[in-house]
């Protein structure tokens, strides 16, 4: 994509461009995502920025008005599965905050030089201005939802100072935190823990269509009793589950009828706020809100087995993981199985919600006391790192180390390749043909089981 096509997305306010670019206005001072509904600027005033973080980095403040840090994030971070790709999804999901640049480094094989070098050159930005955009993000969210007093927001969204964070809010979003906390009208008052303790409220944000009742379909056909739970009838359910994350642990819940805009309704409750950030991406990849349904269905309704499919379910996701060492052994041993080892492993929550009672045993728990053989070779494989599973593993890497496992066939690491690794291309069946549907496959191989299961509902 050229700058000239950049400008008339702008000029045509095309959401399909939300999140895989930003535009800035020299004459003002704000950056904004391409749908932003305000008068499009003059060509000779905009600039171009592939992140947020480079905007901002260029002196830019987030617009008020369309709110360009809260869009999707960018569908090439889930399909690439180069350094770049594997280092954004690492960033998402909380490293650099919890364990700084050298940690990030470290995690994707490289010094922490060469990362910064190839991040700067090709996003505009390094690591460290890349999580502090996402650190203002949290921030915001926690400013405007919840009656935490600043001081724990600061903390919480990973800033090292209170100072540091009203820098950051003031460059960012031209308004002092009190200030962006007045807009939303949260007030503070004897009830300051109730947004810990009730859940922080979201709209997560994704693009295009999306095929909402299949994927609640195939989550509620998955569920694990303790961990897992979907509640309501088709068009206005629930799913919720339970979080294992680096602080402690949560709870999300995701509503299936999402009115009033491209976004579905959530709730997330935290035992620790500094949790928010990984928790939130987590369940993006469960949900699978990056995606770019507009590429997607466009390549495979040209293929004339999938277009009918493709027309019946327009943004049909292919769903990752929101513990991608949990779905791999759920891949592998089955549902029924997955419940039995939650009973007899699972670690119990403090305290319970509902149904959902327990935590998904870790690997560790389950290598010294697994009898199957090869979930026990899985689980300490997970467990002393011979196995990586995490949002930044290589992905080829990560399936070799899987079918050199005792018990592990091909077909079981291609689907622990697309739900724990949310690789966007895979086909575990053999499917002929199936090359054509490159880069999709894992799309396709979702629409055809969609479509099957539908049939022997029909049938049933």
């Amino acid at each position: 994509m050229d700058d000239r096509t950049r400008y008339e997305a702008v000029s045509s306010r095309d959401a399909r461009f939300d999140g895989a670019f930003f535009f800035a206005v020299v004459t003002t001072g704000i950056y904004c995502r391409p749908s932003c509904p305000a008068v499009t600027p003059k060509r000779a005033n905009v600039r171009f920025y592939p992140t947020a973080a480079a905007a901002q980095a260029g002196g830019f403040r987030a617009c008020r008005r369309c709110r360009p840090d809260a869009v999707p994030g960018s569908a090439e971070w889930d399909v690439r599965a180069d350094v770049v790709g594997r280092a954004m999804r690492l960033i998402g999901d909380g490293v650099v905050d919890r364990e700084g640049v050298p940690g990030l480094a470290g995690r994707l094989g490289y010094s922490a030089r060469q990362v910064q070098r190839q991040l700067t050159a090709e996003l505009g930005a390094g690591p460290v201005a890349l999580a502090r955009a996402q650190r203002s993000h949290t921030a915001r969210v926690l400013l405007q939802t919840t009656p935490l007093p600043v001081t724990e927001i600061a903390f919480a969204a990973g800033f090292a100072s209170v100072r540091q964070f009203n820098d950051t809010i003031r460059q960012i979003y031209a308004r002092t935190p009190s200030a962006l906390r007045a807009e939303a009208g949260t007030g503070l008052g004897a009830g300051r823990r109730e947004g810990l303790r009730a859940g922080i409220p979201l709209r997560l944000a994704h693009r295009g269509p999306y095929a909402t009742g299949a994927l609640f379909d195939l989550l509620a056909a998955e569920a694990v009793a303790r961990i897992e739970e979907v509640a309501g009838t088709p068009g206005s359910r629930t799913y919720r589950r339970t979080l294992r994350l680096p602080y402690g642990s949560g709870l999300a819940s995701l509503d299936e009828a999402s009115p009033g805009g491209p976004w579905l309704e959530a709730r997330i409750q935290l035992t620790d706020l500094r949790d928010l950030t990984t928790a939130v991406q987590r369940v993006r990849r469960l949900f699978d809100l990056d995606a770019d349904p507009y590429a997607v269905d466009e390549a495979l309704a040209a293929d004339r087995r999938l277009a009918p499919l493709v027309a019946a379910r327009p943004g049909l996701r292919s769903p990752g993981a929101a513990d991608p060492e949990e779905a791999a052994v759920r891949t592998l041993v089955g549902r029924a199985a997955a419940g039995e080892l939650v009973e007899r492993h699972g670690k119990a929550l403090d305290v319970p919600c509902g149904g959902l009672t327990h935590l998904f045993p870790e690997p560790d728990v389950l290598a010294g006391s697994a009898e199957d053989p090869a979930l026990r070779a899985l689980a300490t494989a997970l467990a002393d790192g011979r196995l990586r599973l995490d949002a930044g593993a290589d992905r080829d890497e990560a399936e070799e180390a899987l079918l050199a496992l005792p018990g592990m066939d091909r077909p079981t690491a291609a689907l622990i390749r697309i739900r724990a690794l949310g690789d966007p291309d895979v086909d575990p069946y053999g499917t002929p043909g199936a090359e054509r549907w490159r880069p999709w496959r894992s799309y396709a191989v979702r629409h055809l089981e969609t479509a099957g299961a539908a049939e022997a509902a029909a049938l049933s």
